[in-house]
């Protein structure tokens, strides 16, 4: 079989000599990247562990995840106002999975914190229905983002149970018309 110039060019280009240095090239990066990722799976490890134990990673200190985990521990151990504040910042750099994650909880915090002014009575507390309020929206908007999302469901369910029905204007126990009926007067056909 003979070769023809194109083969000969190609045999000509890959030589023993060559081919060996592109496969040492090629093990030599792959060997970097092997001790990369393994050193970066240890830092991984590491972090999560640190967060576990609600300690300060010592890497990736700034990452969403380090913020978003310092968020959840100051709402964990009722410091609300902070990590609502926390988690309004990291809106901004969420995806909507992380988004979805961050209403929910601010959602639980508001939740929460309406529960605490609220008690044990199941009527709603004109305080505390404004903090419902806000857990509402906020669960709504994690369901828009993420409708998979089982505990948001469950806590809107909850929620819907203990708001007081929406009251329509006009409509009440006095005598007085509300807003839709104010300029008619009483007793006109």
């Amino acid at each position: 079989m003979a070769l023809t110039p194109y083969h000969h060019k190609i045999t000509h280009f890959f030589t023993v000599k060559k081919l060996t240095w592109i496969f040492l090239l090629t093990a030599a990066i792959a060997a970097a990247s092997s001790v990369y990722l393994y050193q970066r799976i240890h830092q991984i490890k590491t972090f999560n562990t640190a967060i576990s134990q609600a300690n300060t990673p010592k890497t990736d200190r700034q990452s969403f995840e380090a913020k978003f985990a310092t968020a959840y521990w100051l709402a964990h151990n009722e410091r609300y106002k902070e990590a609502t504040l926390l988690f309004n910042k990291l809106l901004g750099a969420a995806n909507n999975e992380q988004k979805a994650a961050i209403q929910y909880n601010l959602g639980n915090i508001f939740f929460r914190r309406g529960l605490v002014i609220n008690g044990a009575n199941m009527t709603v507390r004109a305080e505390a229905e404004y903090l419902f309020r806000q857990a509402k929206t906020a669960y709504q908007q994690s369901l828009r983002l993420d409708n998979t999302n089982w505990g948001a469901r469950h806590n809107l369910d909850r929620l819907l149970t203990m708001l007081p029905g929406t009251p329509t204007p006009g409509v009440g126990e006095s005598d007085t018309p509300g807003l839709i009926m104010g300029n008619i007067p009483v007793g006109l056909p």
